[in-house]
């Protein structure tokens, strides 16, 4: 699904990321029925573990330099970079000769397509600049739409997952929905997992791609599709396909490429029911992030708990964060919810 750019113009989260052309108009929300809900499960809830909070903090890779005044400051390899947050209500804890000295600053006051939405205040940079995490290279990239080509609190969930697959001892595979540029796929390949990532845009397939070259995880088993999420799990779910490992991280809203309407609330009880469906008779986890709803954790823990019940294990629900390097603060970036088997 590709999500249209959100109005308001702050809400640094995942549903503005653009799946085909950055730039596009904001697309009417048409009314559509939602997907047939599942029944309620009959069988004992899951264990739960709330609030969970994962928390990134800053590293030779990636730091939150500082944050206010609706914009953070961060380091993305050697690059200084401004970007609007909607949630930096705080003042900032450096001074103006700190964040004076950052090497791009997202404007969006165009409507550009590519970098035209950036401003490179030191010198001129190109759209992409090597970077690394975890000793895996990809590339940074300045976007239309505010974001870089990866979204760092999303390494605690890479190293969780990174864990259960190699701690497994068999083969594993994965599913990556909505998949990106590919950073939780590459940590899940180097793990040593078969791995399928799907995305409705074949601009992000392509992204991915390179990262794989990048990391020079070239020889390693990654399937890239570019297909609606939804209607690619339904087809692994009539062909019988299964996974031990199921990411998913939709937008708020979104089209697909062939105009399949998503919308979160009325359609991820059916979507989080699918995903149990396609699971092997040994799954490891499930793991569901939202970004830009105006919800509650709880909404989302309630929803995996039903989903699993009756098939033991734990849901761990909370926040994931960022942990800022000038002043300690936290900045909450997205929702999780994640079945772990027992």
């Amino acid at each position: 699904m590709k999500p249209a750019r959100p109005k308001r113009r702050n809400e640094d989260r995942r549903s503005p990321r653009k799946h085909s052309a950055p730039g596009e108009k904001p697309q009417r929300q048409p009314a559509t029925s939602a997907r047939p809900a599942p029944p309620r499960r009959s069988g004992a809830l899951p264990d739960e573990r709330l609030p969970v909070i994962l928390e990134v903090l800053p590293n030779d890779d990636y730091a939150l330099l500082d944050s206010g005044g609706g914009q953070k400051l961060e380091q993305y390899g050697p690059y200084r970079i401004v970007r609007p947050e909607g949630q930096a209500i705080w003042r900032p804890a450096l001074g103006p000769a700190e964040w004076n000295r950052a090497d791009a600053i997202f404007t969006g006051d165009t409507d550009e397509e590519g970098m035209g939405r950036w401003r490179f205040p030191r010198e001129p940079l190109g759209e992409t600049w090597p970077m690394r995490h975890d000793g895996i290279d990809y590339l940074g990239r300045f976007t239309s739409f505010r974001h870089v080509g990866v979204f760092p609190e999303q390494a605690t969930h890479w190293s969780h997952m990174e864990t259960l697959v190699r701690e497994a001892r068999r083969p594993v595979k994965v599913l990556n929905l909505f998949g990106y540029t590919g950073l939780a796929s590459l940590v899940a390949a180097r793990a040593g997992a078969e791995v399928t990532h799907v995305d409705a845009s074949k601009k992000a397939i392509g992204w991915a791609r390179e990262n794989q070259e990048m990391a020079g995880l070239g020889d390693k088993p990654i399937r890239w599709i570019c297909e609606d999420a939804v209607k690619f799990a339904e087809r692994e779910a009539r062909r019988g396909n299964a996974y031990d490992i199921v990411l998913f991280d939709p937008p708020a809203y979104g089209r697909g490429p062939k105009g399949e309407v998503w919308q979160l609330f009325e359609d991820l009880p059916y979507l989080a029911d699918l995903c149990r469906s396609i699971l092997t008779p040994r799954p490891l986890a499930v793991v569901l992030t939202a970004y830009s709803i105006r919800a509650s954790f709880f909404a989302i823990h309630a929803l995996m708990r039903d989903t699993f019940a009756g098939d033991g294990g734990r849901v761990e629900s909370g926040e994931l964060i960022i942990r800022e390097k000038s002043a300690g603060r936290a900045l909450s970036t997205s929702l999780f919810s994640r079945w772990v088997a027992s």
